[in-house]
Order: structure tokens, then sequence, then C-alpha cells
């Protein structure tokens, strides 16, 4: 890790070797290791081959000591709190909106928000394909949540999930982030052709808290990303997956991207 940390212009791939079950006499590098209980007789026999003398559910106190991390905790917690006072006091606008944002907690004007863009909507009547339609929809809703942080797997010219108000996110070669010509971070994220992996990072944002993620696909992608998508489901994170392109009528690019089943399949996922 550490000379991993040395290369400033490359990714490194660092490579464990492993043995599943390492210890047991018995069981290790089999798969009896991985789909069974190793049984008490066992789990004897391990704890003797890795020199574990303590009985079951008692931790060294030199090892809890090591892990103890409550102190260093209240103190980390007690300084950001200070901080976050002296800004509070500095700049009470953006310290509401922080608390605001942090909590989850939707703009009090968002119902309005909401009955405004569908107005305009009805009243302009326009005849737009699905996707064009979701996109006007995120052009209201992107100006007015600044936590909206969109993407799309390699498809946003056919998503259409960029809006005047998400500028594609960007960072430079030594990771700090670029800021737009009039010093706005981007919200929009190009996430390549990684489904899964936009899904898992939109995942990770949600949890982190402070934005609202969505991402784009075509729907049958969604078979890519379904882990992900279950996971998020699971835990009841707000997560947004804009999934277009939904129809056996999809066109030129044949069966392969033509959904089927996909819709069905996602409404099996529990909280989805």
């Amino acid at each position: 890790i550490a000379a991993a940390k040395t290369s400033a212009d490359k990714p490194t791939l660092i490579c464990c070797k492993t043995s599943i079950g390492k210890g047991s006499p018995n069981r290790a590098n089999t798969a009896k290791a991985h789909g069974e209980p190793l049984g008490a007789e066992e789990i004897r026999l391990t704890r003797e081959a890795l020199g574990w003398t303590h009985e079951p559910f008692q931790i060294p106190k030199d090892v809890y000591a090591a892990w103890d991390a409550k102190a260093a905790g209240k103190a980390a917690e007690a300084a950001w709190n200070d901080r976050f006072k002296a800004y509070k006091a500095a700049f009470p606008a953006l310290a509401k909106e922080f608390v605001r944002r942090t909590k989850g907690d939707l703009p009090r004007n968002f119902a309005q928000v909401a009955v405004d863009a569908a107005v305009s909507a009805h009243t302009k009547a326009e005849t737009v394909a699905s996707r064009k339609a979701s996109q006007i929809a995120l052009e209201a809703f992107t100006a007015a949540l600044p936590e909206l942080l969109g993407g799309s797997a390699d498809l946003t010219g056919s998503n259409l999930t960029n809006t005047k108000s998400t500028p594609a996110f960007r960072v430079d070669g030594h990771g700090d982030v670029v800021k737009t010509e009039d010093g706005q971070v981007g919200r929009h994220i190009n996430y390549g052709v990684r489904e899964f992996g936009m899904a898992a990072i939109m995942n990770g944002v949600a949890l982190h808290g402070g934005f609202i993620p969505y991402g784009g696909t075509f729907l049958t992608f969604s078979d890519y990303s379904r882990n992900a998508i279950r996971m998020a489901a699971l835990m009841k994170q707000r997560v947004i997956h804009v999934f277009t392109h939904d129809s056996i009528g999809l066109g030129e690019d044949g069966p392969t991207h033509q959904s089927i089943e996909h819709v069905a399949s996602l409404r099996l996922i529990p909280n989805l």
C-alpha cells in the first residue's frame, strides 16, 4: 500500500494471495470452509493452530484497546462541532442549507415546484419522447434542488439526464475538483460503460447524505445494476434510477437492447 501511494500517474492493482479457511487444519482451502460451519472440534483445532487461547467472546485487553476509538471519536466530534458552530455564525444561511440537506429534507417550496413543473408540461402539451419528458422534469427539479447529483452510464445523449443546472463533474490529474467557468462544481457524473459501478456509487452517495443521486441507462441494462439496486432497496436509500428505452419497439439496437421481462422482475424487489 505504501508503494502504491507513490504512484502519481497511474492506478495500482494490489493482488492478495489468500487461503479460504486459513488456520483450519482439515477445512482450509476447501469449499467446506465456505459453505458449512466448522463444527466444535474443528473450531478447537483451528484455535490451537492459530495460537488463540482466549475463550469465545473474550477480547484481550490490548486488542480491545487497539480497536477502541471512543475517546478519539468523541474528541473528533467535539472538534467538528466547534468548527461547525463557527461556520454557522459566519455563514448562517449556508449552515442552514447544510443541515437541511444532510437531514434529507426537501426545500419547503418543493411541492410548489412539482406542481409548477406539471402545470407547465400540461400547458405546453408537447409531443415528445418519454426520455425528453423526463429531461424536462429534471430541468425543473435540478434547478430547485441543488442536492440532485445526476449521471449516466455513457448514455447521456440517449438518457437525457443532463440539464442546464448540472454541468459535468470533472477532476484533474491530481484528483482535485475542477470548477466550471462560472465557479460551479459539476453535478453530472460520466460513469462510463459501468452500470453496476454507477448504481453502487449512487448507493454510497446516498448513504453519505447531502445529495440525492440519479443515474440513467437503458432499462435492459438494469440487469448489470441489479445487485446494487436491490441493496439500495433493502437499505431504503433515496437512489433514483432513470431507465429509458423501455420497450421492445426500441429499434435499431436489436433484441439485446429490447427490454421484455425487466419491469416485471424489478417490481419483485421489495421497497423498490
